[in-house]
């Protein structure tokens, strides 16, 4: 994704302005769908959490993966158990502010890939991996 300054100058988003591009225009694909954001970049010491959103009831923890067109590898692909396991940390985390009655939850994947012309195409997968608690 190229982002034009001036006239003549180009310069190439890093990484993390990309990520957050690609979180922004996640958070707004969700919102577009009926999803209440309740958080963006939740972080505590287990890990980060890129959006919370409440669907009818059920909060969702959305892990958001932004890539280039010319990235060989999908979004998604980046979700290793590592990293999901650091997610889920982080929603337990997050669920202790509910204190005696935790609610609905699941975690969801969105895949965000830039086109050559600067459009974002988005994949939702949601249900994308479980915890393993009860």
């Amino acid at each position: 994704m190229r982002r034009t300054w001036g006239l003549r100058k180009t310069i190439k988003l890093s990484r993390h302005e990309k990520g957050r591009e690609g979180e922004a225009a996640a958070a707004t694909w969700l919102q577009d769908r009926g999803y209440r954001i309740e958080s963006k970049n939740y972080r505590c010491r287990m890990g980060e959490l890129d959006l919370v959103a409440w669907q009818r009831g059920t909060l969702v923890f959305v892990e958001v993966k932004t890539r280039g067109p010319d990235s060989l590898a999908g979004p998604a692909e980046a979700v290793n158990a590592r990293k999901r396991a650091r997610i889920i940390q982080a929603a337990r985390h997050y669920l202790l502010r509910f204190a005696s009655q935790p609610p609905d939850c699941r975690f969801d994947v969105i895949e965000v890939t830039a086109a050559l012309q600067g459009s974002l195409a988005i994949h939702h997968l949601p249900d994308a991996f479980r915890p393993d608690w009860p």
